[in-house]
């Protein structure tokens, strides 16, 4: 399914305040401009604030209040990482961002158990054939993700 493209991370911060606004949560947003702030140009000399290219890397950390607990890292390169009550979602492409949001707080979001090999995945499925799938922890079994329990 085609999903609205979202061409830079301000547009991205955009589009969660959309989803924060649409189920009425609080948002925190900071905000990394330039080369010497961004957390993947390591290799950035001191007082570079552009690449190479001449564009000005932008990365944003996104924080919703509210349960569960998640966190939106945009990165410049296109990708973010999304992390719910403790469990990581790497390499979520930009433009996935605001249905992933919209499937946790939604209620489509489940925790998927085993019993042999034990484990627990939390499961976000997006519209059309997207699904994704990380391994929850035990220990980091939070009150949300019981109750999301499948």
């Amino acid at each position: 399914m085609s999903r609205p493209h979202l061409p830079s991370t301000e547009a991205a911060v955009l589009a969660v305040r959309d989803v924060a606004r649409t189920h009425g949560l609080e948002v925190r947003v900071t905000h990394d401009i330039g080369a010497d702030q961004s957390g993947r140009r390591t290799a950035a000399g001191a007082f570079v604030v552009v690449d190479a290219d001449g564009s000005l890397p932008h990365e944003a950390l996104i924080e919703l209040g509210g349960s569960p607990s998640v966190e939106v890292e945009l990165y410049s390169e296109g990708d973010a990482k999304i992390t719910v009550d403790a469990v990581e979602f790497h390499d979520v492409p930009r433009d996935s961002v605001p249905a992933f949001l919209q499937s946790v707080y939604g209620g489509l979001a489940y925790v998927k158990g085993r019993l042999f090999p034990p484990g627990c995945w939390l499961v976000v499925p997006l519209p059309g054939d997207e699904t994704y799938k990380e391994l929850v922890l035990q220990a980091t079994l939070t009150p949300w993700l019981s109750r999301s329990r499948r």
